[in-house]
């Protein structure tokens, strides 16, 4: 199967007011869709990417509807890190984290590079690195004040907190062409590092493993789920198969009008997607003002639009209140 790396990745957020303020208006990531869970319509899910919506540039935020804050914990998908091509980014980053009060850890080296560890309003663990490849085609949102030399252009890596590494190891590197590239031995815990090589983007994973921490309990701040990129439709369903011949837990093959898809859990039990090239994308919305974005439903949740607007706006009002 050739699989080009991680497609996008989905978190839990209390506010969509708040994350979008941070992920288009601070963090300058392109607006490219705002609409609702296809499996729970009272929720909201934004998502942002670069300009021309490419899989390995997307981050999605859902708004769920709890106050249940995220307790940290092993066995979870434990930071996103986006990309940026030169270390005068990383120093460009710093100095707008500062000027905006957000929370960070200044540059450190990590392995062989550097990151800038930071957080969202919600506490979510992200961080920034510099790109395998700064010389890729790119397409950062050049209508953000971020400067397109200093821009994100899209995802660099997940860091997954795991208490059997091998195991989560095999299933990446035997399924979506994974490789080992490193090994760090000289942290608290150890963490492998695997690259897929696949596309200009060159996807990271690092697995974590830490078998002190108990159990991660999700909930706002924490990231839902990962989703890995089978471009061939033939593809989605060789790993279709190979998901029903080891049993794991899974949603079968979804079609979304957007792409296609298969939910997974792997054998640490985290949430694993597995999705197709992208079908259709609506045409964004320019705004600065989420209220301002027309909320985009799919063909099929069309003749349901009232009833979804309404449910929205009454959960709209009852955050307000609260």
């Amino acid at each position: 199967m050739k699989c080009l790396g991680i497609h996008h990745v989905s978190s839990l957020v209390a506010d969509i007011h708040v994350s979008f303020q941070f992920y288009h208006n601070l963090l300058g990531l392109k607006l490219l869709m705002k609409t609702v869970n296809q499996d729970d319509h009272t929720m909201y899910h934004l998502f942002f990417a670069d300009e021309q919506g490419r899989p390995g540039t997307e981050f999605t935020v859902f708004q769920i509807n709890t106050f249940k804050k995220n307790t940290f914990g092993t066995n979870a998908i434990d930071r996103a890190v986006f990309s940026v091509t030169s270390e005068e980014a990383l120093h460009y980053w710093l100095q707008r984290f500062d000027d905006n009060q957000v929370e960070h850890c200044g540059i450190e080296n990590y392995g062989h590079s550097k990151i800038i560890r930071f957080e969202d309003p919600d506490g979510m663990p992200l961080g920034l690195s510099l790109a395998s490849q700064s010389e890729g085609t790119f397409y950062p949102n050049r209508e953000s004040e971020v400067p397109l030399e200093h821009a994100i252009i899209g995802i660099h890596s997940v860091h997954l907190r795991v208490r059997y590494p091998k195991a989560t190891e095999k299933i990446l590197v035997e399924w979506f062409a994974f490789e080992r590239s490193a090994f760090l031995e000289d942290t608290i815990f150890p963490v492998t590092l695997l690259k897929n090589p696949n596309s200009e983007f060159q996807h990271e994973i690092h697995l974590i493993e830490d078998h002190i921490a108990p159990l991660e309990d999700q909930g706002i701040g924490g990231i839902h789920h990962l989703a890995l990129y089978a471009e061939d439709y033939s593809d989605l369903l060789a790993i279709n198969e190979k998901i029903i011949d080891k049993n794991f837990p899974n949603s079968g093959l979804h079609p979304r009008e957007f792409f296609d898809a298969i939910y997974f859990r792997e054998p640490n039990g985290l949430l694993f997607e597995v999705a197709s090239k992208i079908k259709k994308v609506p045409e964004p919305c320019s705004a600065d003002d989420i209220d301002e974005v027309p909320l985009y439903l799919p063909d099929y949740l069309q003749i349901k639009r009232d009833r979804i607007e309404q449910e929205l706006s009454a959960l709209d009002h009852y955050r307000r209140e609260s």
